[in-house]
């Protein structure tokens, strides 16, 4: 079984970089993909985060330096991220997970577009 769709792929790995900052997920074809944990956490998929419908997003600053603390295996489609600020809501299915890495370029981009950080990315 792969994610909520039968098309994603599942991670076949997932490594933890504290160092860096970043989580790293293994496929079977041999792709691998680094995603930061702050866009993990500013792109958390909870409603609090990302409102109840389209524009009711709320804007997540201030993450630069959160850790993953604990990862939770939520059946066999999701993992949950628990995050040093405290956040642990979010489930993080196979599909989100393969397009936050897939799509990460984009969606950091518009993120700092929103924040104002004048490109500097973690």
């Amino acid at each position: 079984m792969s994610g909520l769709t039968k098309q994603t792929p599942i991670s076949t790995g997932i490594v933890v970089h504290s160092k860096t900052r970043a989580l790293e997920l293994q496929y079977p074809n041999d792709q691998t993909y680094r995603i930061s944990f702050e866009l993990l956490r500013v792109y958390s998929p909870p409603a609090e985060v990302q409102g109840y419908g389209p524009g009711q997003e709320t804007l997540q600053t201030g993450k630069r330096d959160v850790l993953i603390i604990a990862i939770e295996p939520v059946g066999h489609y999701a993992l949950q991220l628990n995050f040093s600020d405290g956040h642990n809501t979010g489930l993080y299915s196979w599909d989100i997970l393969h397009d936050l890495a897939v799509r990460q370029d984009e969606l950091w981009a518009d993120y700092l577009a929103q924040t104002g950080s004048g490109g500097h990315r973690h």
